[in-house]
């Protein structure tokens, strides 16, 4: 242990630089085509229901102040801010991260915006997380605040959902019975935006960021949607493949069908 500029300053002299620049090179390119495939993946036609959550992350990203401070609950929220929100220095992102506690979004957003009034400040949340502590919402109002509250809403915890199937078990326990948030938003003094339709997206986003106040966008999302991980192991790839055996034995066959148009026929 000791002080980051004073080990700095005694280890520098001690490496060797290497002139060659193929591994950045070749770190530069996988980035390149990474990216175009994630960003392939969030592109939807209008009409298409549901709503990619990929679509809604980068619209997000696209339309936010550059020195907008996020905040993003656990599980999928988690994984759609590490793709599609877009960092350069100023921006800020906040979360659980390795403790992996549910309902972090919204107290971080209170209090980055109390602390930084004069900013953006954006929650990205799953209707879980949200649900979870859905008290504090009444807060932006009380103290207002006009923080900006995106819910990925695909009625169920998604990421629990997408573990339970990777490890062979048919998802048990993690389905929700949501209602309108956006309406719900207004019943509360909060403007709501409700996306429907992979249409709406640009729009609603750009309206919600407009608003001077407090509001939610309640993003009807795809339940089905794979967040696939940069690398499948053997264990994930036989999980799936019990999952989808039982699936199938047990009568719920149209849940692959549901995979599959959403993350193959998009």
């Amino acid at each position: 242990m000791g002080d980051v500029k004073a080990t700095l300053t005694a280890v520098l002299p001690l490496l060797e630089q290497k002139p060659g620049g193929a591994h950045l090179e070749q770190a530069r390119e996988h980035y390149v085509k990474a990216r175009k495939a994630l960003d392939n993946l969030a592109v939807s036609a209008p009409g298409r229901r549901l709503i990619h959550p990929q679509q809604v992350a980068k619209s997000m990203s696209d339309h936010a102040a550059a020195d907008a401070v996020f905040t993003c609950d656990v599980g999928l929220p988690t994984v759609w801010a590490a793709r599609y929100l877009a960092m350069n220095g100023r921006r800020r992102l906040l979360g659980s991260f390795w403790h992996g506690s549910m309902a972090n979004a919204l107290a971080q957003a209170i209090g980055a915006q109390v602390a930084f009034p004069g900013r953006q400040v954006i929650l990205l949340s799953g209707d879980g997380g949200f649900t979870m502590l859905m008290g504090g919402f009444l807060s932006l109002v009380q103290l207002g605040l006009p923080v900006k509250v995106v819910v990925f809403n695909n009625g169920a915890l998604g990421f629990i959902e997408l573990e339970q199937k990777s490890t062979g078990f048919l998802p048990f326990g993690t389905e929700f019975s949501n209602p309108n948030f956006a309406a719900m938003a207004e019943a509360v003094g909060v403007r709501g935006i409700r996306l429907e339709d992979p249409g709406e997206v640009e729009t609603g986003i750009a309206a919600a960021l407009a608003h001077k106040g407090p509001v939610l966008v309640d993003a009807v999302v795809n339940r089905t949607e794979l967040a696939m991980p940069p690398a499948v192991t053997l264990e994930m790839a036989k999980g799936f493949t019990l999952y989808m055996v039982k699936a199938v034995m047990s009568g719920r066959g149209d849940e692959l069908i549901d995979l599959a148009r959403t993350n193959l026929w998009r």
